[in-house]
């Protein structure tokens, strides 16, 4: 599973979204969730970029969520999908696999085995090599380690999602709004200046010489 993935998680049912949600996020899921398909929209285009697994009751307020991923299959959108429904007839199951689906749960579900699905398409997705090696420095994806000069660091799971983030465009300089969209999930968004103190940690965990450099007005880059 990447480190940090990202979810979408489309369901109307506001006890089921929370009790996913918070299950995901527990196992260091990032998370957007919505009620709707225009709010699932909205959420798509406001991540800035892909998630890594998508996750759809089908029958919502405003249609069946088989529509909105088949069209969106056909505009090239390539996530992976789960749907979670109680259409458990062999005809709807076909029928969603026919339209987009990767995966398909009958409510009820157990929660364990929604998560091991959802880890099972992030794995699919994920085509980073398990170790990435930047000088001395080495982000180990799969055991979420991070080495510098041999010796193991400890960070904080936001710590790991930035210098994840960075480690995979090396000599890129990301923002701090992309950031945001890619370490923080929408509805716990940092306030002003989070963004920074974080990093600030993390250069401080990282050592002398320090790999992260700061491009003024636009953000950083790792060196």
């Amino acid at each position: 599973m990447p480190m940090n993935a990202r979810v979408l998680v489309v369901e109307d049912d506001e006890d089921i979204r929370m009790a996913v949600s918070a299950e995901l996020r527990a196992a260091s899921f990032t998370v957007d969730a919505a009620g709707s398909l225009a709010a699932a929209a909205e959420a798509l285009e406001a991540a800035g970029g892909p998630h890594d697994c998508a996750v759809f009751d089908r029958m919502l307020p405003d249609g069946d969520a088989i529509g909105f991923v088949d069209e969106r299959r056909r505009r090239g959108w390539a996530v992976p999908v789960l749907f979670l429904t109680a259409l458990d007839s062999s005809s709807a199951r076909i029928e969603g696999f026919e339209h987009g689906g990767d995966d398909y749960l009958v409510k009820p579900f157990v929660m364990a085995e929604l998560l091991a699905r959802v880890m099972n398409l992030c794995r699919r997705r994920d085509s980073r090599p398990p170790v990435l090696r930047h000088a001395d420095l080495e982000v180990d994806f799969a055991r979420c380690e991070v080495r510098r000069g041999g010796v193991l660091l400890s960070l904080s799971n936001r710590e790991f999602a930035i210098l994840e983030y960075l480690a995979t465009r090396p000599g890129m300089t990301v923002s701090r709004a992309d950031l945001v969209e890619h370490c923080w999930d929408l509805e716990n968004e940092p306030v002003a200046n989070v963004v920074d103190a974080v990093v600030k940690r993390l250069r401080r965990k990282l050592g002398e010489p320090d790999p992260v450099e700061t491009v003024r007005g636009v953000g950083f880059r790792l060196s």
